[in-house]
């Protein structure tokens, strides 16, 4: 027997009946950082279990057959909320509607997270780097905030990269509350160190990642050591293009793509939102 979702008083929409199978949540928060990105929590399923840095499918109760995009949890597996950082695609068959939604809507999701940024996909290491560009930072978010990342690994570097520097703001607020937040900081301590580029704006204008890693610019910044396949680790998620770069660039340096049935020394993530 279907349910329905609540219909909103601001939305002239029709409900539709909450399809078999999957989770109705309802949206608790959202928080609009530029015309093109937004964060948003909703309530968590009791029965509903994830490893940090996976992804789930969800929806919109708009239609008879909803639109399901992957996206990656950025809260971490122990929060009470589940936490997601979107783009705002004007035609986007999901995210036209879903970039409007607001406190009290509903929000479908499937029953099963999945996904390659994740601990058990990698071997044991000393530094783990986490690579992103836009809303690739979202299971990054999830990562760092876990305990398990720092028992794991005794250094955490996060970067992103994006256009303009209105949208790292998400990414500073994040780790500024790592830092900062009293239970989480007694596990972070001085570990996570993170690195801020804009493409468009600023010292970084015009340099991508992996320009910031071929000319030792990442590193001569942090004052950390070049990468090292022997004792570092790394996970990779942004765009297309990034991830294809990245990717031969940590494997000229000899490191070698893991899973989750073979842990290898990166991974990355390929699930996308439209």
């Amino acid at each position: 027997m279907s349910s329905l979702a609540r219909q909103p008083e601001h939305s002239p929409e029709p409900t539709f009946p909450i399809p078999a199978g999957v989770f109705a949540e309802t949206v608790t928060m959202v928080t609009h950082y530029t015309d093109s990105l937004f964060a948003f929590r909703i309530t968590r399923p009791q029965s509903f279990r994830f490893r940090s840095g996976e992804f789930v499918m969800i929806g919109l109760p708009n239609a008879e057959k909803p639109v399901y995009r992957a996206y990656s949890i950025a809260s971490p597996a122990w929060d009470e909320e589940l936490e997601f950082f979107s783009i705002k695609v004007p035609n986007g068959p999901l995210t036209e509607h879903l970039q409007k939604i607001k406190v009290g809507d509903t929000v479908l999701m499937r029953k099963k997270a999945t996904g390659t940024l994740v601990h058990d996909a990698l071997k044991p290491g000393k530094r783990l780097f986490l690579f992103s560009t836009g809303t690739g930072i979202a299971p990054f978010a999830s990562v760092i905030r876990d305990p398990e990342t720092y028992e794991k690994f005794d250094q955490v570097i996060l970067t992103q990269t994006c256009r303009g520097d209105a949208e790292l703001a998400y990414g500073r607020e994040l780790v500024e509350t790592c830092r900062t937040d009293e239970l989480m900081s007694e596990f972070i301590g001085d570990k996570l160190i993170f690195h801020a580029s804009a493409t468009r704006e600023g010292e970084t204008r015009g340099h991508r990642i992996t320009t910031l890693i071929e000319n030792g610019r990442l590193f001569q910044d942090l004052g950390i050591a070049p990468l090292d396949p022997e004792t570092d680790r790394a996970m990779i998620c942004g765009s297309m293009a990034m991830l294809k770069d990245t990717e031969a660039l940590l494997e000229a340096r000899g490191f070698e793509e893991g899973a989750n049935n073979k842990p290898g020394t990166f991974v990355v993530e390929r699930a996308f939102v439209d």
